[in-house]
């Protein structure tokens, strides 16, 4: 077994103390897991000496529900090992829309915009968390930003979050630079291999000449709009169509 969790950090706080916040996203319930969080735990205390936090993000509130039930390992008689998850889900978080509301907190709003994924409102979640990185930037809104994209797996709303990430560069820091440059580069395949994986998703038939095509460019306006064009397509040859 693996010893790691989704995200793993480690919390100084000014009376408390330090702690480690292992954080885990769980789309459905998974009996696995409950073996894997507390040896998670276990591990982590043994490892680094320092209390461990679980943090259970859901998407839903039966899983979110599976989620909160405590852990315990012993005996009927006597529990030797316990463990009490801290659960996050679209019933304890609210959704926040408004980036002045998510610069104000950016734990809260990733998480909230994490635990409402299959809100029909998560558009808009992320429009405002993508807003307010991209107005405080920096190093922490870049860990937000990576952590936001994680959590959202492999998904259509991971492609939308990495089109949104890609509207917004010059606020954060390195632009004009070589580092920029090739960070460009990194966006423009990123960005073609969100197209696809949107057509994918949709079931859409992508031959190979199309497939060529958007991998070989590099204008991020131009791959944009193909993405766009990606929601509502009914043939790949149609992401062109203005083009031919």
């Amino acid at each position: 077994m693996a010893r790691r969790v989704d995200t793993l950090m480690r919390v100084d706080t000014a009376d408390s103390g330090s702690y480690l916040l292992a954080v885990e996203a769980q789309g459905k319930p998974d009996p696995d897991k409950l073996n894997s969080w507390t040896y998670y735990l276990a591990y982590l205390y043994a490892e680094y000496k320092l209390p461990p936090v679980l943090l259970v993000v859901c998407q839903d509130k039966p899983t979110a529900s599976w989620a909160a039930q405590p852990i315990r390992i012993g005996l009927p008689a006597h529990t030797s090992i316990a463990v009490f998850p801290l659960v996050l889900g679209p019933e304890n978080l609210p959704t926040i829309i408004d980036p002045d509301e998510a610069a104000e907190d950016l734990a809260l709003a990733v998480f909230s915009a994490l635990a409402h994924a299959n809100d029909p409102a998560l558009p808009a979640i992320l429009e405002a968390l993508a807003t307010a990185l991209a107005n405080i930037g920096g190093e922490t809104a870049q860990d937000w930003a990576e952590y936001t994209e994680i959590g959202l797996g492999n998904t259509q709303s991971r492609a939308f979050w990495r089109h949104l990430m890609t509207l917004r560069p010059s606020r954060f820091p390195g632009s004009g630079t070589l580092i920029e440059e090739t960070r460009i580069e990194g966006r423009a395949e990123g960005r073609a291999e969100d197209i696809l994986r949107i057509l994918d998703l949709r079931a859409i038939d992508i031959p190979e000449s199309a497939r060529e095509r958007v991998n070989g460019c590099t204008d991020l306006e131009l791959l944009g709009t193909w993405f766009d064009r990606a929601l509502t397509v009914t043939t790949a040859e149609e992401l062109f169509a203005a083009e031919a």
